[in-house]
């Protein structure tokens, strides 16, 4: 346990030294959550002020939170391990005394918790100065509301690491990945709220793991579901969490096997 902690406060170190990058990212993020949240606005406006529970400032906190998610999750996917996996460099991580699961989960809760400080909070602070954001003031919803985000990016690196762990058996995973990319993007909810699916994709969308990753702390952040509600949405996150380890954990051993087999 103590090498898990100090393996997620080594990543953290790592990813505050690209200042930079993370200026240039607090500034891309912004730009980009200002053009959504004219978009949406604009839908809202369109449809008299009010489109399937979301007013102008429902939409305006739905889209800046968005853009706070957006690095933590890593909305668009990663191909750290594929690579590593063509590359034969697994096989160092697969002799290390961390488990490979438990390596790759400390180095994303590091990432993900600097992403979220230093270019999550800072686009926040620009939108609830240009449009205005709603957010909780019981203590309560905070908790769960954090609880949800610690879910929310475990069940993403979850999902995103069958993607990766796919190049055990695939040459190529980029094709994998972009369409990963995409259809994550759409049913999590990071795009437009899932409220403004068509019926039968509503159904679709909850029966999938992907509206944990987004929508599901953004409805808990955003005091859209009350603390009453907000614990089974945070059940499905935890069922979800403990699924989707159970089947990248099978993938990894049936992996290992397929490298043994191949001379590894």
């Amino acid at each position: 346990m103590l090498a898990f902690w100090r393996i997620l406060a080594a990543s953290f170190r790592q990813y505050s030294t690209y200042r930079v990058a993370t200026v240039a990212g607090v500034f891309t993020n912004s730009v980009f959550g200002l053009i959504r949240a004219s978009i949406l606005l604009a839908a809202v406006s369109t449809a008299g002020g009010e489109l399937r529970g979301y007013d102008a400032l429902q939409a305006a906190t739905y889209v800046w939170l968005g853009q706070a998610l957006l690095a933590p999750v890593e909305a668009f996917g990663t191909r750290e391990v594929a690579e590593r996996v063509h590359q034969g460099d697994v096989a160092i991580d697969l002799l290390r005394p961390l488990g490979f699961l438990r390596l790759q989960y400390a180095q994303k809760l590091g990432r993900s918790a600097f992403l979220l400080l230093a270019r999550g909070i800072p686009p926040m602070l620009v939108g609830a100065a240009l449009t205005g954001i709603s957010l909780p003031t019981d203590p309560v919803a905070w908790l769960l509301g954090l609880l949800a985000i610690l879910l929310a990016i475990t069940v993403a690196f979850l999902a995103d690491m069958l993607v990766n762990l796919a190049a055990f058996w695939i040459l190529q995973t980029r094709g994998l990945t972009v369409v990963y990319t995409a259809v994550m993007n759409l049913l999590s909810g990071f795009l437009i709220p899932i409220a403004w699916f068509p019926d039968w994709l509503i159904a679709l969308t909850r029966a999938t793991p992907f509206p944990a990753m987004v929508q599901t702390p953004i409805d808990v952040l955003s005091a859209r579901v009350s603390t009453a509600e907000a614990l089974p949405e945070i059940g499905v996150q935890a069922l979800w969490a403990g699924v989707l380890a159970l089947a990248a954990w099978a993938m990894l051993q049936r992996g290992i096997r397929s490298l043994e087999v191949q001379g590894g």
